[in-house]
């Protein structure tokens, strides 16, 4: 069984999705290890009350990304992990840690990539007018939210809607195509073909 860590900064709803799923036994894999940014991410708690083990690495004792990532590796090396899951973690992954686990990092991102990149995307589509958005999940690459593109989900926009409003009704999405993207990877089937994503038969 493939060893999943979960990277966060906050309250850990995408979190709380897979640890759900892997309660079901819907996962495919198995949490090893959450690791947060943040000492106070309520996802740590979630963590700890499913008897998932935590780590903390701050900017505060680790200033230089290299130095921070290289951290990371090290929690990552010692729980044999396997895939790298990004649930909310708002750092900029450096090129050594993306390197290391090349397609074996997986980000969801709350709109249909390669639309509204970076944070507050949903406000971003609000902004901008458009009729369709969604969220998207993808392998992590050098630039953000750019990597091959695994799964995708669209949600309409209603006239009126606030970005609260779009956010609220994309999250349970979000929460969805992750757990089958990880699925997916748990089982062997994703297939990476240039910028393509080919999920193979199960």
């Amino acid at each position: 069984m493939k060893r999943i860590a979960v990277l966060i900064s906050g309250r850990g709803t995408n979190l709380q999705a897979l640890i759900d799923a892997q309660q079901r036994n819907e996962l495919g894999g198995k949490i090893a290890i959450v690791i947060s940014n943040k000492s106070q991410a309520l996802g740590l708690e979630r963590a700890q009350k499913a008897n998932i083990p935590t780590k903390v690495i701050t900017k505060k004792h680790h200033p230089e990304r290299k130095e921070f990532d290289r951290e990371i590796l090290q929690i990552l090396n010692d729980y044999n992990v396997d895939l790298v899951v990004l649930a909310g973690y708002m750092r900029i992954l450096s090129v050594e840690f993306v390197e290391k686990y090349k397609n074996k990092i997986i980000n969801v991102h709350p709109s249909l990539l390669p639309a509204f990149k970076g944070v507050n995307a949903q406000w971003q589509a609000v902004d901008h007018g458009v009729k369709i958005a969604g969220c998207s999940t993808h392998f992590v690459t050098h630039e953000m939210d750019d990597g091959p593109i695994i799964l995708q989900k669209s949600v309409p926009v209603f006239d009126g809607d606030t970005g609260d409003q779009l956010a609220e009704r994309i999250l349970p999405h979000e929460h969805a195509i992750l757990v089958k993207s990880i699925q997916f990877f748990c089982d062997d089937r994703l297939l990476v073909e240039g910028r393509r994503v080919v999920v193979k038969e199960g």
